[in-house]
This record gives structure tokens, C-alpha cells and sequence, in this order.
């Protein structure tokens, strides 16, 4: 053939262990199958008003070292046991970033954060991890990003994003419909609410299209519709989480006839990425539940050991964030501390 037309611009290929490879070589166990299907049970019952606890998801705005991360979730632990009385505490173990531009992907893409993009490394270290994390009976969440890599790893995910940058795909709308877990989904970047509740509505309903299954193969799958998903304000050009806003959110919400749960994510265009400013967020958030607000049943933290954040060098800092900046465990603490007073102000007890 004088012409070629297929792979053009594909320069490299390697192969990477099918999804049920590792999921035979690092299988969950009684245990952590019945923490992954308990959690996910709880949020839904907090999402349809039968538990009136508030759902956090707080950690690192990415995973880059497991070693911080296991000493993080030990940490977080304590009060995820501490304050189960009002608060459902889940990890936030985000291994997958979207990039606007380009940038460092996380450590499914590249493990060693030096462009060597050994993904095959990089899917069985998520794996180990959220299993090790899983293990110390704290529940994780994470962001669904690239449509193959879930099979690698939502047996062990209790609850999913789908984040600002992926509301609007439909691949990402499909995926939503057919995960066994709780899904978020985000305003918009700009802060508009179309997308979000688009997309949750689109998630609710059933879906066929072509995708990957554990033993990597390409099938026709239909999916049951998940009626678990909400919303996610996290701001945009401006902030969203101020109770007008929260009263336009859920107007929209009731007129779309989805799920009216409103979950705030404390960072990103909410802090105008400063990540202080999750502070006086988590206040304002407190103060709506503490006056009555039954709508809020989530809220997102990105916290780390150490605050701020570090530019990618062959010297990390321990416990530090290398992509958006993240309160320190000290301040991450005064939050959790304050939405679990929030919840007892509510109830009047």
C-alpha cells in the first residue's frame, strides 16, 4: 500500500495489565467489600433525605506518593471514627487530573512524575492503595477521568466526580450512568449549572454504548441508570457556595425534577484557588446548615499534611500538595471540627 492512514500520530505502545490482572493479583476481601457497599448505601440514603448526616469528601487535590497518603488517611481515620455520629468522612484519593492545557496527568499516567508514563505501574499502585487505605476502614472517593482505567479500581471506590472540565461528555455522562457508586457531578468551569444538570440527568437514564470490560475486551454495555448522582458547586469566574446561590442552585434543580441535594466543594473557584480561603467557605457553609439548610448534604476539602503546594523537582517535599495548593492537616481539622458542630446546631442537640 503506497499510503498510509491509520496510527499516524501514535509513536509509541505498550502494553498494560488487563483490568482483571490486577484485580486477581490484589483482590478486596470480605471486609472491604462490605465497607465499599455500606458507605455507598449511606450516602444514598443522605442524598434521599433518610440520613440526616452531611457527607464529606476531604485529602489531597492528588495522590503523588502513597507513603503521605497512608499517613493522611491513619490521620483522618480518627476523625472519620471520631464524628461518625454527624459526618460521613470519605477520602478524597484523586489519582486521574484533568488538565486544561497539558501539565502532569496524576499517577496513573505518570507514576514517577518524569514523563515516562508507565501506566502499567501507575494502575497497580492506585490499586494497592486504596486497597491499603481501604483496609484501615476508611472509605475512599475519586474522580472518574479517562473511561478504561474505573475498571481498574471502582470496586473499591465508594463515591465518583465527574469533574467541571468532563460535565459536558457525553462518554463521561454514560460512564456515570453505569458506576456502582454515588456520582457528583460539577458546575461548570465558567459556573454555570447547565452542565451539571444536564449531566445528572442524562446519568440517571439508561445507556448503551461500546466500552472496555475487566478482561479487556470491547462489548456492548447497557447500563441500569444511576439515580445516586448530584450536584457539585465549586464555583467558577465567581464563587457559588453563598446561600443565594445555593437558592438559585436548588431552584434549578427543582425545576429540572433531579435529585435536590447540593454538595460544595470548599476549593477551586469557590476559594478562587486560595487555599485559605476554604476557611471562611466552610463557615458560610456552616452557618446554612446550622440555620436550617437541608440541602446541603455534601461538602469537598482539599487538604494534604502540609499546606500550600510545590512545583514538580527531584526534591519533593513530604506531604505536600505538587498540584493545586491544599490546607495543612491543622486547619483541615478546625473544618471537620466545625461541620460536625454545624450538624449538632441543627439537630438542637
Amino acid at each position: 500500500m503506497n499510503y498510509s492512514t491509520d496510527n499516524t500520530r501514535i509513536i509509541d505502545r505498550r502494553k498494560v495489565p488487563a483490568p482483571y490482572e490486577l484485580v486477581n493479583k490484589y483482590p478486596i476481601n470480605d471486609g472491604i467489600a462490605k465497607l465499599v457497599y455500606g458507605t455507598r448505601n449511606q450516602i444514598s440514603q443522605i442524598l434521599h433525605g433518610k440520613d440526616d448526616r452531611l457527607f464529606v469528601v476531604v485529602g489531597p487535590c492528588s495522590i503523588h506518593d502513597p507513603e503521605s497518603a497512608i499517613e493522611y488517611a491513619n490521620k483522618l481515620l480518627a476523625v472519620h471514627k471520631d464524628f461518625r455520629q454527624n459526618l460521613l468522612i470519605i477520602m478524597r484519593v484523586y489519582f486521574e487530573k484533568p488538565r486544561t492545557t497539558v501539565g502532569w496527568k496524576g499517577l496513573i499516567n505518570d507514576p514517577d512524575i518524569n514523563e515516562t508514563y508507565n501506566i502499567a505501574k501507575g494502575v497497580e499502585i492506585a490499586r494497592k492503595l486504596l486497597i491499603d487505605i481501604a483496609n484501615l476502614g476508611l472509605p475512599a472517593g475519586t474522580e472518574f477521568l479517562d473511561p478504561i482505567s474505573p475498571q481498574y479500581v471502582t470496586d473499591i471506590i465508594s463515591w465518583g466526580a465527574i469533574g467541571a472540565r468532563t460535565a459536558e461528555s457525553q462518554i463521561h455522562r454514560e460512564l456515570a450512568s453505569g458506576l456502582s457508586c454515588p456520582i457528583g457531578i460539577k458546575n461548570g468551569t465558567d459556573g454555570s449549572l447547565k452542565a451539571a444538570i444536564d449531566g445528572i440527568q442524562a446519568a440517571n437514564h439508561s445507556h448503551v454504548f461500546l466500552g472496555a470490560t475487566k478482561e479487556a475486551d470491547i462489548a456492548m454495555l447497557k447500563t441500569a441508570g444511576n439515580n445516586d448522582t448530584h450536584i457539585i458547586l465549586r464555583g467558577g469566574k465567581v464563587p457559588n457556595y453563598d446561600e443565594k446561590s445555593v437558592e438559585n442552585t436548588l431552584t434549578a434543580l427543582k425545576e429540572a425534577e433531579i435529585n435536590e441535594t447540593i454538595m460544595i466543594d470548599a476549593s477551586h473557584g469557590n476559594s478562587q484557588k486560595k487555599f485559605k480561603q476554604q476557611i471562611p467557605v466552610i463557615e458560610s457553609i456552616c452557618n446554612q446548615i446550622s440555620g436550617g439548610n437541608d440541602n446541603i448534604k455534601g461538602v469537598m476539602i482539599e487538604s494534604h499534611l502540609k499546606e500550600g503546594n510545590q512545583k514538580i523537582s527531584d526534591k519533593l517535599n513530604y506531604g505536600q500538595s505538587i498540584t493545586d495548593a491544599c490546607m495543612g492537616w491543622e486547619d483541615t481539622l478546625l473544618c471537620l471540627k466545625k461541620l460536625n458542630e454545624a450538624i449538632n446546631i441543627k439537630r438542637g442537640s
